[in-house]
């Protein structure tokens, strides 16, 4: 969708557009788009606006509150006052101590083009928990509560065996943050617990990732480059709690249906 296309639906709603700070921002688009500009606007709330389509490959907008063919509505709601704020956390993430960026939804190692499956260490600390986990696997994903509804949930989707339920998906709590490996052959935990192939830990923990063999492996997640950030043996990243947080507008009754 155009930015003129969006200007000329803004001004037939009554809403002036300039080049002036903006009370809120329109985000148009899919899931990825949502995810991206969460993660890089500070202080501006924003709604996120999702093209109607069915296609199976089409975008997805699990994230957006209106379709853009509902967007006149919603923003006469706005208008009204007819709306609310949420504000979700962000993890920051960095890589051999060098910061790199920051998440709205979620982050994930991942197999390359040229790479068989992963192998791996995920090391998890907080104040009242401490475990390291290691893996055989595609990749591994860490997730917000922001991003219950993307990678983290594809075992939702899969839960009937030969039957795929796209719309299944399970909730991050707020004060959680969730760890998901993606296609493992095998996970074990260091001495000898349960080693779920995903789970959630208490808001404030630390993650610390390390390949034991060198791969194709990228980092994804926090950068507009789709072939990601290289990953070597001997890179460590690290994900934790981020002090910035996104504000999103949530309409009091949702047009999306």
């Amino acid at each position: 969708m155009s930015r003129a296309e969006i200007a000329r639906i803004l001004r037939g709603a009554g809403i002036g557009v300039s080049e002036k700070e903006a009370d809120f921002g329109i985000v148009v688009g899919g899931d990825g788009l949502f995810s991206y500009y969460g993660r890089i606007t500070t202080a501006l709330p924003l709604l996120f606006v999702a093209v109607r389509s069915r296609g199976t490959t089409s975008t997805k907008g699990y994230l957006s509150q209106v379709y853009f063919d509902d967007l006149p509505n919603a923003l006469d709601s706005i208008a009204k006052k007819r709306y609310s704020l949420s504000e979700y956390r962000r993890l920051e993430v960095s890589i051999n101590g060098v910061k790199k960026g920051e998440v709205f939804t979620d982050v994930y190692l991942e197999k390359g083009a040229d790479s068989n499956c992963l192998r791996y260490h995920l090391e998890v600390r907080s104040r009242d928990l401490s475990f390291k986990d290691s893996a055989i696997a595609n990749g591994v994903i860490v997730s917000t509560s922001a991003g219950s509804t993307g990678y983290y949930s594809y075992l939702d989707k899969l839960r009937l065996g030969d039957w795929l339920e796209p719309e299944r998906y399970s909730v991050i709590g707020e004060d959680e943050v969730g760890v998901c490996h993606i296609a493992p052959l095998i996970t074990t935990r260091e001495g000898g617990g349960k080693s779920p192939l995903r789970y959630t830990v208490p808001w404030g923990s630390t993650f610390r990732i390390r390949l034991t063999r060198d791969a194709d492996a990228r980092l994804f997640g926090i950068t507009k480059s789709r072939s990601g950030i290289r990953i070597r043996v001997g890179d460590y990243v690290d994900v934790g709690p981020s002090g910035s947080t996104t504000r999103v507008i949530r309409l009091s009754s949702a047009p999306r249906s």
